[in-house]
């Protein structure tokens, strides 16, 4: 079982990866859950645009689109990211590149885990989900975040 991340073009790397994918792999853990086979893909608009049109019929840019694989208490499934979009929401919304990227990584670990955000509540529950995990990775992590 394994956490994975590739890259559409190779030229992108997630900053402190293996510590990442312990992150990762304790929000998981806390749900009474395992980690599967969870596979991130780093990509651009265009690619990211092509295949919300494929598979979800959708027309619009976004920053993530996860495709669950779950069995049982196993948690797998891919998920793929807009680097591009993550750049211009950090932007948009005045925070660290890094701080976006983590909170769309976890996004897409939250939706693995049942939560959904079609909903205003499942929306706001996302949020709040997604604001304990990035508090967690502070926990883990608190000296090398500030650093």
């Amino acid at each position: 079982m394994s956490i994975r991340f590739a890259t559409q073009s190779g030229d992108f790397e997630v900053p402190e990866s293996q510590k990442v994918q312990k992150w990762i792999a304790e929000v998981v853990k806390r749900r009474d859950r395992q980690v599967g086979n969870i596979n991130y893909l780093f990509c651009d608009d265009a690619y990211l645009l092509q295949v919300n049109r494929q598979y979800l019929d959708h027309d619009t840019y976004t920053d993530i689109i996860t495709f669950d694989y779950v069995a049982g208490g196993l948690i797998s499934g891919d998920i793929m990211i807009s680097v591009e979009r993550v750049g211009d929401n950090a932007e948009k919304f005045g925070v660290p590149f890094v701080d976006e990227l983590h909170r769309v990584i976890i996004h897409g670990v939250l939706h693995l885990l049942g939560q959904g955000d079609k909903s205003d509540s499942e929306a706001h529950e996302m949020r709040r989900q997604e604001e304990a995990a990035l508090d967690l990775w502070n926990d883990l992590f608190h000296e090398e975040h500030k650093a």
